[in-house]
């Protein structure tokens, strides 16, 4: 009798046991998975102003910086993100790159050092939904770069697991990649970029970046707060985007995903014919990528931009225009550190939907510099009128070249930057009957009491306060 007494009494214990456990589980699981899933409308171009994204049912502009491309393969990426959030930032690139020292590479190793492209590195990948779901629990917006040039020329293909020489499943002859290219990404020696069916239907090679494509969209596709590029500043064919474009989306219907699409073109000039390919395929791509205008300065950056949303609207086909790279570092080779806030805060005032600064030595990364620049532009985007107003540099009288720059609803509120001090004579429309005048230390995101400013009928006229970087909200009662 005893024993039966104890054998039941272990066996409702068992029971309880596994009940408790269920349910316990069971509230983490869903705990992990609300907050995963924190995002509740998926970013989309905004239905009142289709020029800028929302996300749970508001504009929203997106501005960011970060230390590295890769932002996946770094360690401490979750205080990196706190970061760039307590600076007011909510944006982040991140190419699939593997090319930096301590990278992980997405296919796993056989003893004797060869990947199989058949299995999987789970840290990698484990890499990579830690760092989605970090992002989306603090809805920032993470633009994936699908294709990483950089990491198939050079000294990154010598070790690249899709090199030949470096996997046991394919050789060279068998699907004519060179093991050894030394040449720039311009050069596009890397047939890689031409397997697709349109051009050397590469049936064997495609398989394997079917592979991994599929492998990186079983895990995207769970969030709502990522954006999709194909490359980074390419110069092969619009084939191979088309191709990738069109296999995504097809991949996100099936799993009842909208999701949004872009390329992104190495010239740095935006009438570029390439570029069509891109903004004149609205069906094909949601969005357009202008980073690489950020090589440019002044009123050239200025008007390239401008240029680029023109033409979008005038054969109605407005939709967001990004910036996932904003160059510039005085320790980089391209431009200055006070080109990159330059380049940053006219993004900003020109109406594109994003302004990102690239990773340093080449850009500002997410320095002291980078956090204050990007502050200062989430308190002008949350200024009353924002979305609404538009590009109004001819409202500026005095103005010299690269002086100023004026963003404005007519006659209600007006945003005038200054790179490096100035004076202008802003037009107003009306007299004004009464006046609100703010100025903007950029450089230390701080307001500061109005001074030199006079009104004279229908013109205000400004003067920044010091020789520095400002930026003057004017509004009219």
């Amino acid at each position: 009798m005893k024993k039966v007494w104890i054998s039941t009494t272990l066996f409702f214990l068992v029971i309880f046991g596994a009940w408790y456990l269920v349910i316990h589980l069971g509230q983490e699981f869903i705990e992990r998975h609300r907050q995963a899933e924190k995002t509740l409308t998926p970013i989309a171009p905004g239905k009142n102003h289709p020029q800028y994204w929302s996300m749970n049912g508001e504009d929203i502009m997106l501005l960011g910086g970060s230390v590295e491309d890769n932002l996946f393969q770094i360690d401490g990426v979750e205080e990196h993100l706190d970061l760039l959030q307590s600076a007011g930032g909510n944006y982040v690139r991140n190419t699939m790159s593997s090319r930096d020292d301590g990278n992980l590479w997405p296919f796993a190793q056989n003893e004797d050092g060869l990947y199989d492209l058949n299995r999987w590195n789970e840290a990698y990948w484990s890499r990579f939904d830690h760092f989605l779901k970090a992002c989306s629990i603090r809805d920032i917006v993470v633009q994936i770069e699908l294709w990483a040039t950089f990491d198939f020329y050079g000294e990154p293909w010598a070790v690249n697991p899709f090199n030949p020489k470096n996997n046991v499943n394919y050789t060279s002859d068998r699907v004519h990649l060179r093991s050894e290219i030394n040449s720039h990404p311009v050069m596009t020696e890397n047939d890689f970029f031409r397997s697709v069916p349109s051009q050397h239907c590469n049936l064997k090679l495609l398989e394997y970046q079917q592979l991994f494509m599929d492998k990186l969209l079983s895990y995207s596709l769970a969030y709502g707060n990522v954006l999709y590029c194909i490359d980074n500043e390419t110069s092969v064919t619009a084939e191979w985007a088309t191709f990738w474009a069109r296999y995504i989306k097809a991949v996100a219907i099936e799993h009842n995903k909208e999701i949004y699409v872009t390329e992104m073109w190495d010239p740095w000039n935006l009438d570029h014919i390439i570029h069509r390919e891109t903004t004149d395929h609205p069906e094909l791509y949601d969005f357009v990528d202008i980073s690489q205008n950020n090589h440019n300065t002044g009123d050239v950056h200025w008007n390239n931009g401008l240029s680029m949303i023109k033409r979008l609207t005038s054969r109605g086909m407005l939709r967001p225009v990004n910036n996932v790279k904003v160059y510039g570092n005085d320790g980089g080779k391209h431009q200055t550190t006070q080109n990159s806030i330059d380049a940053y805060v006219r993004n900003v005032l020109l109406g594109a939907a994003s302004s990102r600064f690239h990773r340093p030595p080449t850009g500002q990364g997410l320095n002291l510099t980078a956090q204050r620049i990007i502050s200062s532009m989430r308190m002008v985007s949350g200024k009353d009128g924002f979305y609404d107003a538009v590009p109004h540099n001819q409202l500026l009288e005095m103005r010299e070249a690269d002086e100023a720059y004026c963003r404005a609803v007519a006659g209600k509120m007006y945003l005038v930057y200054f790179p490096q001090g100035g004076e202008v004579s802003l037009q107003v429309l009306r007299a004004p009957a009464g006046l609100q005048v703010e100025w903007l230390d950029i450089k230390k995101a701080a307001w500061d009491v109005a001074n030199n400013v006079k009104v004279e009928n229908k013109k205000v006229v400004l003067k920044t306060p010091t020789s520095d970087s400002w930026l003057a909200y004017i509004k009219i009662n």
